[in-house]
């Protein structure tokens, strides 16, 4: 069994939702990754989404695209990124990391290291998700498997637009949970509209027996509360990092954990 799955399973009998927070790795500053990590999961995170930087993020709106343009500049590759979970792992064995990004990094990591090199040292690392926004699930069944062995979950986007059947092949190959973007568009744009997120819901369960997280334009308390009476998890990404982008290094770990603090209460309220 996954971490993500023993995590999830555990808040559900609970009755608590899990508050899943996304950074970019090497952002703001290259080396500060692990401790921001451990920060978030001292103020309430069960479950961190870690950015891959890549040069042509599709799907992410301007703030998290600023934030890999840094992170690349400063030298984070794949390679980093694995060494940061490994890191955060000797002193956290138990909080899941998912590693949220593109194929391209990926098929490069195994291009150089050779085939399966990225399953194999992303388990070796300590992760236990990996979220390929532009892996479609009709071609992923031998990755998933892959996966699977080594107790990691290939996590898939849903978005308003997606039809049944995409619904249906999700849920054949995903497992951990399936990540709902509750808007049309990029990452960090629009505001959400927590009635169109209550009415898609159950059209998602017909056909994905998942725990549901939802992400894109969660930016306060009000709202994450609101999404976590319909979601199994809430998930967090632009808002934190326009809070800790013009940060002092000293600063940066106190302002994502403030923040997460207030929105893990709401959760709980």
């Amino acid at each position: 069994m996954s971490r993500i799955k023993t995590a999830l399973d555990g808040l559900k009998a609970q009755g608590r939702k899990a508050l899943i927070p996304y950074v970019m790795a090497g952002y703001p500053f290259a080396d500060i990754t692990p401790d921001l990590m451990h920060g978030m999961v001292a103020a309430g995170a069960d479950i961190i989404e870690l950015g891959v930087p890549f040069s042509d993020p599709s799907a992410d709106g301007p703030v998290i695209q600023k934030a890999g343009e840094k992170a690349l500049a400063c030298g984070i590759g794949t390679q980093q990124v694995l060494a940061m979970v490994k890191a955060f792992r000797t002193a956290d064995p138990k909080t899941p990391v998912v590693l949220m990004g593109y194929a391209n990094p990926v098929e490069r990591y195994d291009l150089l290291h050779g085939k399966d090199a990225f399953i194999r040292d992303a388990s070796s690392a300590g992760v236990d998700g990996i979220l390929v926004v532009d892996y479609p699930p009709e071609e992923c069944v031998d990755f998933a498997a892959k996966l699977r062995e080594r107790q990691m979950d290939l996590i898939f986007l849903l978005a308003p637009t997606s039809t049944d059947k995409r619904m249906a092949q999700v849920d054949k190959v995903a497992s951990g949970y399936v990540y709902y973007v509750s808007l049309k568009g990029v990452t960090g744009a629009g505001t959400l509209d927590t009635g169109a997120v209550e009415a898609m819901l159950p059209r998602i369960r017909q056909y994905v027996s998942l725990p549901v997280g939802v992400g894109f334009g969660i930016r306060d308390a009000v709202t994450a509360r609101a999404v976590s009476k319909v979601a199994d998890a809430v998930v967090i990404g632009s808002r934190i990092i326009q809070l800790i982008e013009p940060q002092p290094r000293t600063q940066v770990v106190e302002t994502a954990s403030a923040f997460l603090r207030e929105i893990r209460a709401a959760l709980d309220a």
